[in-house]
């Protein structure tokens, strides 16, 4: 059963309007001790993102002595151009309110998509935060990377229950009561005979694509190689 991001979310987190001030976006982020707030419409609807790192741009781009004329690193001008803020740095160090300090429009997710969707929607659009909204557009909550590392804090027992119960239990695989699966601070260990090649190298991949795996140490013993006849499909 795959970990969702309802699982993960936070939910009672503070949001903003268009027209809130600067100083006011700050505040509500320091209060809730959080990294970004969702921008909403007056219907409630996400329109963008503001995260501490646009607002931190006020400070950045502040010339410390005159005409200074500070410009961002390569790597960071490059990070800028290529990623998917629609305004540059330096415009976004001017912006008062929260509409002119967001990233828009916002990269949204469902409740009930697989943690595994969400992070690599982050990777994607190069986003840490994912407001979280229902099939009716409604706010439900808000994810970051740091809510998602909670998948690797998962018990080891309902890991190895996972992988013996529901990826084993209910597969295809002609025979795997024969493996033997132990956990340990999220790295599974395979162990046991079957008879194809292939069944051993499936059983390992399934185990890997489990939420909360670590890694899978792969010591399954097998009969016969048939993983030639795969070469010639």
């Amino acid at each position: 059963m795959r970990v969702k991001v309802a699982e993960v979310m936070a939910r009672d987190i503070p949001v903003v309007e268009g027209g809130t001030p600067f100083k006011t976006v700050a505040q509500a982020l320091i209060a809730a001790d959080v990294g970004a707030v969702p921008v909403v419409d007056a219907q409630g609807r996400v329109m963008g993102v503001v995260t501490d790192a646009d607002l931190l741009l006020k400070e950045e781009f502040k010339d410390q002595y005159a005409h200074e004329g500070y410009r961002p690193p390569l790597r960071a001008r490059l990070r800028h151009l290529f990623g998917r803020e629609g305004r540059g740095g330096r415009a976004k160090s001017r912006g008062d309110t929260a509409a002119e300090l967001m990233t828009s429009p916002a990269v949204t997710i469902g409740p009930g998509t697989a943690v595994v969707f969400a992070i690599r929607l982050m990777d994607e659009h190069g986003v840490a935060h994912l407001p979280v909204v229902g099939t009716d557009g409604a706010l439900e909550g808000m994810v970051g990377r740091h809510d998602l590392l909670r998948v690797f804090t998962r018990p080891d027992a309902d890991i190895a229950r996972e992988i013996t119960t529901d990826i084993f239990g209910r597969s295809l695989f002609r025979d795997m009561s024969m493996v033997d699966v132990a956990v340990e601070q999220g790295v599974v260990t395979l162990a046991g005979r079957l008879r194809w090649r292939s069944d051993a190298l499936t059983a390992a991949r399934l185990a890997r694509g489990v939420n909360g795996v670590v890694d899978v140490v792969d010591r399954l013993e097998w009969d016969e190689d048939d993983t030639h006849t795969w070469r010639h499909r």
